[in-house]
């Protein structure tokens, strides 16, 4: 049977991706006039340009890098702003517009659906207005069921107004992987404070792990009362996960064990607390309860590794996607086996989802050592922290070892281009630029083969 292309009659060739970058980079805009205003910052003065488009990039790709401090610069208006720019960023700005139809009452066309597929990352169009929903309603019942306990556990340290903002504003920016805080030193005055390390952490993972995944968790437990029925999407996402979750709370206690900078004047239960909270982080929140300058130097490149991996596919968080490393890994082991399908858990991966897994690495790989290559010559840092903060930009996580501050115009506009990047997807940013290669072809070329490894 063959598929019409809707848009194929239309004068000019829509192309989704493009829309959807656009979206982003309008948001942006916005968010960064919103924040040149004096009412924005706490001395009344303006805010200049590049700091305020570098904020507002931050806040709507959920990223936390930040050049000002955010509780010391910005006003009560200017948190909000960006508090808003960080929920737009990480529900998506089609999300958001899907639920403005809703409200008014207007039936989703598929050109629409197209570019809600496209911004949430879903399979299929089938089910996406339910999808939407879904995502709304755990959305905004998570982050008002974090913000009360965040509350209960804020109000003996502060007055009940000022708890309950704090409690909102970091649920909010927690759930959709932000990073940003509003106490001024990230939460490392939490270290040892396992209860709010928990919600923490859980509101990150739970924004983390992909609405499509919790949705298809819930629906087999309601119907089944067991999980064995659930997607080979949901098992990689849940497998690859829990992996990264202990392979790096273990890595870096292990590290980080008699750093006394970090955790080694810590009693044990707090140094696993904190080793805990250290491998979540990356995937991709950007909180932080340790001081990170102060990590070892190994801690910080396996730290590394994990920002670049990232949150799993339809979430609020960055990076490659779990489910892209696991189809790499996928790739890798049937190569070494010689096995000519792409098993993985019982059921065979399409050619093409390896394909653009592979793809996506190198993209990403790519717009990483480019954004390395130029801080490298703009800015007067150490390597490994320089690396460490191109991948940061790149995964949307917001850790940093303290030179974003002093980042040059340079610098700072290449981490807005590289957050940017990290957030629409590195393949979505490439698509957007222009349509590659010629389509599929109707004919082969003659085979000859190349020496290799």
């Amino acid at each position: 049977m063959r598929i019409i292309d809707p848009f194929s009659r239309l004068p000019i060739k829509i192309n989704p991706p493009r829309i959807i970058l656009l979206g982003y980079i309008s948001v942006i805009l916005l968010g960064t006039i919103l924040l040149m205003l004096p009412i924005a910052t706490q001395s009344g003065e303006a805010t200049g340009f590049i700091d305020a488009l570098f904020t507002a990039t931050s806040a709507v790709c959920v990223t936390g890098l930040i050049v000002v401090n955010t509780a010391a610069h910005w006003s009560l208006f200017g948190q909000i702003t960006i508090l808003i720019l960080i929920q737009i960023g990480g529900l998506g700005f089609m999300t958001l517009s899907t639920l403005g139809f809703m409200l008014v009452g207007k039936r989703i066309t598929f050109s629409e659906r197209i570019l809600i597929k496209e911004d949430i990352g879903n399979l299929t169009y089938s089910g996406l207005v339910r999808l939407v929903r879904y995502v709304l309603v755990l959305t905004f019942t998570v982050e008002a069921l974090g913000a009360l306990l965040l509350f209960f556990n804020f109000r003996p340290q502060m007055e009940n107004l000022r708890a309950a903002w704090f409690a909102v504003f970091h649920t909010v920016s927690a759930f959709n992987n932000a990073g940003f805080d509003i106490f001024g030193d990230s939460l490392v005055r939490f270290t040892a404070d396992i209860g709010v390390n928990l919600i923490f952490t859980s509101l990150i993972i739970i924004g983390g792990l992909g609405f499509t995944v919790t949705r298809d968790l819930m629906m087999n437990y309601r119907k089944n009362r067991s999980f064995k029925r659930l997607s080979l999407h949901s098992k990689l996402v849940i497998i690859i996960t829990l992996s990264l979750l202990v392979l790096g709370t273990v890595t870096v206690f292990l590290f980080e064990y008699n750093n006394p900078e970090t955790m080694g004047e810590l009693a044990i239960t707090d140094k696993l607390t904190a080793s805990f909270f250290l491998s979540v982080t990356p995937r991709t929140a950007g909180f932080n309860t340790v001081p990170t300058e102060a990590l070892n130097i190994n801690t910080l490149f396996f730290v590394i590794l994990l920002m670049f991996i990232g949150a799993s596919p339809c979430s609020t968080g960055g990076g490659v996607k779990t489910t892209t490393f696991g189809a790499l890994l996928t790739n890798v082991f049937s190569s070494l086996k010689r096995e000519r399908d792409y098993n993985l858990l019982d059921r065979r991966l399409d050619n093409e989802i390896v394909d653009r897994a592979v793809t996506i690495i190198f993209i990403s790989l790519l717009l990483v050592i480019i954004t390395t290559l130029v801080l490298s010559i703009t800015e007067n840092a150490a390597f490994i922290d320089i690396l460490f903060e191109a991948v940061s930009a790149f995964g949307t996580v917001g850790l940093s070892t303290g030179i974003t501050g002093d980042l040059s115009s340079i610098g700072r506009l290449m981490i807005v281009v590289t957050m940017l990047a990290g957030r629409v997807g590195p393949l979505t940013l490439v698509v957007s630029m222009g349509e590659l290669g010629e389509g599929v072809r109707n004919y082969r070329y003659p085979q000859e083969d190349i020496m290799i490894g």
